[in-house]
């Protein structure tokens, strides 16, 4: 459903809410250790991240990667919109370029209900709300 790419942003970005939550700032390596992904390939993606003011980063002996107060209360869809735009949440199910209420697509009338559902969800869905699931190990973000 999502890109690889959104995959790993929205797994790091959970990541690295749990590590800021303590007040830590983390590195790619970790980062990557913690959600089993391609160092190079995540921090390509938190780079792009970090540009789009999604998340924060600081240099130096103490730098990494880290969230404020106002990135925690992010949204998921807010992380599928920057990564991946706003298909997935307008798009047609079936890929066609030309479909809508007047022309629909097969599947349009339950794909757009389900679109909806999803979208809700990825919308309530914020960032920082995932740390106590995680630390009492109801939720992973690896294998």
């Amino acid at each position: 459903m999502f890109s690889k790419t959104c995959e790993y942003a929205i797994r790091a970005m959970i990541f690295i809410a749990k590590q800021s939550k303590e007040g830590d700032r983390i590195g790619i390596r970790d980062i990557a250790a913690g959600i089993d992904s391609p160092e190079h390939f995540i921090a390509k993606i938190l780079q792009e991240l970090s540009r789009k003011g999604l998340l924060q980063s600081a240099k130096g002996p103490n730098g990494g990667f880290y969230l404020n107060k106002a990135s925690m209360k992010q949204s998921l869809a807010d992380i599928v919109r920057a990564v991946d735009g706003e298909n997935i949440f307008q798009g047609c199910g079936l890929g066609l370029k030309q479909c809508s209420e007047a022309y629909p697509c097969p599947i349009h009338h339950e794909f757009k209900r389900i679109r909806k559902q999803l979208f809700v969800m990825l919308e309530k869905a914020k960032v920082g709300t995932f740390t106590e699931d995680l630390e009492n190990k109801l939720a992973f973000l690896k294998r």
